[in-house]
C-alpha cells in the first residue's frame, strides 16, 4: 500500500510540474505572437504527450525531460492506437508541437542539446514509417 501511495504522490508532483511547464510554454508561444488557435493546438498536443502518454507509459513515471527518448513508442504505436481522433494531419501537427516544446525545454536548460538533436533526427528518420503505420492500421470494429 505504501508503494501505491508513493507512486500516487509522485504522479501528483510531476502533474503539478507539468502544469507549470505547460503554462510557461504557452506564454512563450504567446510571446512569439502565434494565433490563439495555433497555441491551442500546440498545447493540446504537448499535454497529450506529457500527461497522457509519458506520465503513464509502461507503468513508469516519466518526466517531460525524458520524453524525447520515447518519441518512437509514442508516434509508432501509442498515438495510432490511443490518441483521440488520431490522423495523419494530427500526427504532423503533434510532431511540430513536440519539436517546438522540446526546443523550448532546451532553451530553458531542461534538456541537453544532444537530446534535442536525437528527437529531431528520430522524427526525420522515422516519420514516414509512423505515417505509413497510421495509414495501414486496421481499426477494429466496435
Amino acid at each position: 500500500m505504501e508503494d501505491y501511495e508513493d507512486h500516487k504522490a509522485e504522479i501528483e508532483k510531476i502533474s503539478k510540474h507539468n502544469e507549470q511547464l505547460l503554462a510557461e510554454f504557452q506564454q512563450s508561444l504567446i510571446d512569439k505572437q502565434l494565433s490563439s488557435q495555433t497555441i491551442r493546438k500546440h498545447m493540446f498536443n504537448v499535454d497529450l504527450y506529457i500527461n497522457d502518454f509519458l506520465l503513464y507509459s509502461d507503468d513508469e513515471l516519466l518526466e517531460a525531460k525524458q520524453g524525447p527518448l520515447d518519441i518512437t513508442e509514442f508516434f509508432g504505436y501509442w498515438f495510432i492506437r490511443e490518441a483521440p481522433s488520431s490522423s495523419v494531419t494530427q500526427m504532423n501537427e503533434s510532431i511540430v508541437s513536440l519539436k517546438k516544446f522540446y526546443t523550448f525545454m532546451y532553451e530553458r536548460g531542461d534538456i541537453d542539446k544532444d537530446i534535442l538533436v536525437y528527437l529531431k533526427e528520430t522524427i526525420k528518420e522515422d516519420k514516414d514509417e509512423w505515417i505509413s503505420n497510421m495509414i495501414d492500421y486496421d481499426f477494429p470494429l466496435m
